[in-house]
């Protein structure tokens, strides 16, 4: 979400609170803090975890007003019901919380029986969202383009970039000149990246809390003409600012650990999709990796057991030897 709007909840509350009833100003004074011109950051730090997952009813109580009241507040600041209300208010915190905060958020609503399950859960509703709200002529566009481009660059930085690696290990399956970005600096990605221009693609793969790198990464392809494809959570992400194609999936997170599960569905699909438009390209590729492996004895456990066989035989045969001796 922009500077803009995350103000803009902000902004509605504060125009809105002169025409509220008593009971729905004790809701706003407890969201705002008490000052309704306080910096954002103290508004997330102070409240997130006791508003943004709370049900109107729980809000209400906390709050000590009736559920309808919240309802009404959340209508009255011009949202369609308290959901509403709730995903601008998701929204205007997604990028502003620490690891400390993401902690003290999942022990507050969380309890130790309850993590396994919740966990699953919200990753299966994270990937129906990815599914109900994914762009299919953005996702065409990016197997278009990946399959169009001379060379191919992938950055993901920290927890993303194990998505970068199984997106690259595929790709080079699939397509030639393939590039994993190295990111242990800023100098580095440059370097990479210095020959990049208009006949290539770059895919960047970023959630919140957004590396700086990656984005610089982007900027510096956009700048060179490069095409540019996003991997990232959100059409507000600062990620789509040098992005022709964006690809979105959801990443909510449970205390310190990003789900990532939505993400490498899109993976999935795009390495899939991509094998689908080069069949016979893919089916040359892996016979000849077959030959290799079995030349190699890359996945060949039987010849691994036949050696450990023998190495036990031989060593039985000298033990017999040495007792006869």
């Amino acid at each position: 979400m922009s500077e803009n709007s995350t103000n803009e909840l902000l902004i509605r509350m504060e125009e809105k609170y002169k025409k509220m009833s008593k009971g729905q100003k004790r809701l706003f004074v407890f969201l705002s803090g008490n000052t309704v011109k306080r910096q954002l950051a103290d508004y997330v730090t102070e409240n997130y975890d006791k508003a943004v997952f709370l049900t109107a009813a729980r809000l209400g109580e906390v709050v000590g007003v009736s559920e309808s009241t919240v309802v009404r507040f959340a209508t009255q600041l011009g949202y369609k019901g308290y959901p509403g209300f709730q995903k601008a208010l998701e929204e205007l915190v997604r990028n502003k919380l620490n690891s400390i905060q993401r902690m003290e958020v999942t022990y507050g609503r969380i309890s130790q029986s309850e993590i396994l399950e919740t966990v699953l859960q919200s990753d299966i509703e994270k990937i129906k969202l990815t599914l109900a709200g994914i762009d299919q002529k953005a996702f065409e566009l990016a197997i278009d383009t990946i399959l169009s481009a001379k060379r191919i660059y992938v950055v993901g930085i920290r927890s993303c970039a194990p998505l970068a690696s199984f997106l690259c290990f595929y790709l080079n399956l699939v397509c030639e000149n393939v590039t994993a970005v190295n990111t242990n600096s800023s100098s580095e990605i440059f370097e990479q990246l210095i020959r990049i221009n208009e006949e290539d693609v770059i895919i960047g793969i970023s959630f919140p809390r957004y590396s700086m790198r990656t984005l610089k990464a982007l900027e510096f392809a956009s700048n060179r003409k490069a095409k540019v494809i996003t991997l990232t959570d959100s059409v507000h992400s600062p990620m789509n600012l040098y992005s022709s194609c964006n690809l979105i999936a959801r990443s909510d997170m449970a205390s310190i650990v990003d789900s990532l599960v939505a993400p490498l569905s899109v993976i999935n699909a795009l390495v899939v999709a991509l094998c689908m438009k080069k069949q016979k390209e893919v089916v040359n590729t892996l016979e000849t990796l077959e030959q290799i492996w079995g030349e190699y004895q890359v996945y060949s456990k039987d010849e691994l057991n036949q050696v450990d066989d023998t190495l036990t035989e031989s060593s039985s045969g000298k033990s017999e030897e040495n007792k006869d001796e």
